[in-house]
């Protein structure tokens, strides 16, 4: 039998420090473990029923075993510690230069859209030794997607992005689960990851072969500007002396300041509510005329809408400001 057999394979360049970490866990625990049942068995034996060892109770003290005792532990559970929140901050802090996909889960199926616009269903093909960084969200309850190969579980919420990065460190062929109970075919919500060579993959990106058998030539920036058109989002963000609306140029990643006076980042989650909730937030110098478009869009239409006004340049006020 192989020890694939018994031990789940490590796929990705996080997975073996999240193994070595479990495994310390289990030899530390187990050998504490150990120790009490040894001691018990001990006691139990010495002063059982009819033994010759006196009962009476004794006080005894020893200063240095007590204060060993509590330094000793307090160093195991501070190194613990470290050693979790090293792995926890290398899994959660997005590597520069990664590749974005995003992932829109629903009853019951994954869809997997790449930045050239291709999209798959239940399968994702991603490069070898190429950082990936997944922008999830649901479309309906709530999902957990998980790659057991990989050691990557990330809740899947509908009304908000979560993201999770890996880089695949074996080519092959490896199971995608959903973990959280999300209807009738719960268990049919499964896929698999296709890890490729940077080659294979170069190729299959710009192929017609997609899962859903639908040849997809446009990115999803110009599927949000015909969107973007669509909805006449121009006729109120255009910059001029009668805009209605604040200018998207150069909008995601800058401060935004509230008519509240408070000022948040415009980040992902911020332009959706912006999209869907427009009288959330409502920017600092505007009044709250825009329409609400929740129910017109479906989650890949505002996929590819954050994608189009992630592509916008600087505003004419922020060119100023860097003169």
């Amino acid at each position: 039998m192989s020890n694939d057999e018994f031990l789940l394979e490590s796929a990705s360049t996080l997975a073996p420090q999240v193994d070595q970490a479990m495994l310390g866990l289990l030899i530390i625990c187990g050998s504490a473990l150990l120790l009490i049942l040894l001691l018990v068995i001990g006691f139990s034996s010495r002063y059982r029923k009819d033994s010759p060892h006196a009962r009476k109770l004794e006080r005894h003290g020893s200063l240095p075993l007590e204060w060993g005792w509590a330094i000793g532990s307090m160093v195991i559970f501070l190194g613990l510690f470290a050693w979790g929140i090293t792995i926890f901050f290398a899994m959660h802090v997005e590597p520069s230069g990664a590749e974005e996909i995003s992932v829109v889960g629903k009853q019951w199926m994954w869809k997997f859209q790449h930045p050239n616009g291709k999209r798959e269903i239940n399968e994702l093909h991603i490069p070898v030794g190429q950082a990936v960084v997944l922008k999830m969200i649901s479309q309906d309850v709530i999902h957990s997607l998980f790659l057991p190969s990989f050691r990557l579980k990330q809740d899947v919420l509908p009304g908000r992005y979560t993201r999770a990065w890996f880089e695949a460190s074996r080519i092959g062929r490896y199971h995608i689960f959903c973990t959280q109970y999300c209807g009738t075919m719960h268990a049919q919500m499964i896929g698999r990851v296709v890890v490729m060579s940077a080659t294979d993959y170069d190729r299959w990106l710009v192929s017609s072969d997609v899962t859903d058998d639908r040849v997809l030539e446009e990115t999803s920036e110009s599927r949000g500007q015909k969107l973007f058109t669509k909805f006449a989002c121009i006729s109120c963000h255009a910059e001029g002396t009668e805009q209605l609306g604040p200018s998207l140029n150069g909008l995601f990643g800058s401060k935004v300041k509230l008519s509240t006076g408070k000022t948040i980042f415009a980040d992902d989650n911020y332009i959706r509510e912006s999209i869907l909730y427009p009288n959330a937030k409502i920017v600092f110098g505007y009044q709250p005329v825009m329409p609400s478009f929740l129910g017109r869009m479906n989650e890949e239409d505002l996929l590819d809408l954050l994608a189009y006004i992630k592509s916008l340049g600087q505003s004419n006020a922020q060119k100023a400001s860097t003169k």
